[in-house]
């Protein structure tokens, strides 16, 4: 499978990091020598210098032969003139354009169907929020996700050192925590993932994931002692494009009260015009004395959204230590993620990362219908059984998965099933497994009949 990147910045490297692991063919074109030279240091893969925004780069590329085109740099003119003469040069290329503008993505129906042919349009800034939204959905979650037409969640949880499953095995929790339709699906120790099986130990600082119906989420919750309390009071530390979006989307929630605080002058005049019942502040996050003033130990939720990250960290922290009941922070260097719960904070956002594992669900081989990524270790995706499935007509003893593949449960009928080891799957089920990276490239062979 050749794919070809334009973009050799965060989203593209990861992207192609990933891919790469995946023995995926992998081309990365950026206009920066510097950056590809960098690129090429520490990954296998082939460069090309020039901007693909250009149908010469685009050839020499190897466009026509490619499989995939994703448009991911930091100018969604680029990217979408790249997907112009990529309709022009191979049509039936599959595109993906990372798109910004709200100017844009308010006409994507347009560039996806009529225009440009673009297959998928990702918009990062609308999946922070979207993120941001189910954290506060869920309070006490670390991470959440859905399968949304099955109706099942996957959500990671911390074990802390009061919780009382440390120290179970899987097999024991499953007992004591009396509810049939969940799975654990991996555990991230010292950000590396396990693939669990019933003699796994829940260790403090853990963090496990898990699938449940939707209907059982409030439960499997309570049973952790979380998911309680209020989310009503929220303070918005950035009046930028993701911070005034998130507050619009807040206004509509009944009993939620929502202050939005900027810096810029100009900026808090326009959020004032533009928003109905959000009270603007002019202010800096990290100025203790005004985070005072503004009674954020009071807080039910604080969220960091400015464009500086070591502000949005020392923002977080200040308004945690003066007892905000949580904090979400929005993170921009991916090499800062694996850091930010060894200092206490433990929900992140990240658009560039958000952009990435949102690409990355469109670019599997087979009957993949959605997928959802785990850190930077795996992923569970949901499938659908075809007709040529290696998976299909045997007990699931009996198939010949790798050891970081897990079949997690199967969906009939909208019924959710939990397997065992002499369930068998049949065509047309929907399959929701998780995968390590390395091993997602046999996941999708089998899911081909290859």
């Amino acid at each position: 499978m050749r794919i070809i990147i334009i973009g050799a910045g965060q989203v593209g490297y990861h992207i192609a990091s990933r891919l790469i692991s995946e023995d995926k063919d992998v081309v990365i074109v950026d206009r920066d020598r510097r950056v590809l030279e960098t690129v090429a240091e520490s990954l296998d893969l082939e460069t090309v210098h020039g901007s693909g925004s250009s149908p010469r780069v685009l050839e020499q590329a190897g466009i026509r032969s490619a499989d995939t085109l994703l448009a991911v740099t930091d100018s969604d003119e680029v990217n979408l003139i790249a997907c112009t003469f990529s309709n022009i040069l191979a049509p039936d290329l599959n595109k993906v354009a990372r798109i910004r503008n709200p100017e844009y993505t308010e006409y994507e129906d347009i560039l996806a169907k009529n225009l440009l042919n673009i297959d998928i349009v990702v918009n990062p800034e609308e999946e922070v929020i979207r993120s941001i939204e189910r954290l506060m959905d869920t309070p006490g979650a670390a991470d959440v996700n859905e399968f949304p037409d099955i109706g099942l969640k996957l959500v990671g949880i911390w074990i802390r050192e009061d919780s009382p499953f440390a120290g179970l095995n899987l097999a024991d929790l499953k007992k004591k925590l009396e509810l049939p339709d969940f799975i654990v699906a991996s555990i991230i120790r010292q950000e590396k993932l396990i693939i669990p099986s019933g003699s796994d130990v829940l260790n403090t600082g853990d963090l496990v994931y898990f699938v449940c119906t939707r209907e059982s989420l409030g439960r499997f919750l309570h049973a952790f002692n979380l998911g309680r309390g209020s989310q009503h009071n929220v303070l918005i530390v950035g009046g930028g494009n993701i911070g005034y979006k998130l507050a619009q989307r807040l206004e509509s929630k009944k009993g939620t009260q929502v202050k939005l605080m900027d810096r810029d002058s100009a900026r808090c005049q326009f959020l004032a015009e533009n928003l109905d019942r959000t009270i603007v502040l002019q202010g800096d996050g990290t100025d203790q004395k005004l985070l005072t003033e503004e009674n954020v130990g009071s807080m039910d939720v604080v969220v960091s959204l400015t464009e500086d990250e070591e502000k949005n960290i020392l923002s977080s922290l200040l308004a945690k230590s003066m007892g905000a009941k949580t904090t979400v922070t929005r993170i921009n260097k991916l090499a800062y993620m694996g850091l930010m719960h060894n200092i206490g904070l433990e929900l992140i956002v990240s658009p560039r990362l958000s952009a990435a594992n949102s690409i990355l669900r469109h670019v599997r081989k087979g009957t993949v219908i959605s997928s959802v990524s785990i850190k930077e270790e795996a992923e569970a995706m949901e499938v659908r059984a075809g007709e040529h499935s290696l998976l299909l007509h045997r007990p699931l003893k009996d198939i010949d998965l790798p050891r970081g593949v897990l079949i997690l449960c199967l969906v009939r009928d909208s019924k959710v099933i939990i397997p065992g080891g002499n369930s068998v799957i049949q065509p047309q089920d929907r399959v929701i497994l998780i995968s390590s990276s390395k091993d997602i490239s046999k996941v999708e062979k089998a899911l081909t009949g290859e």
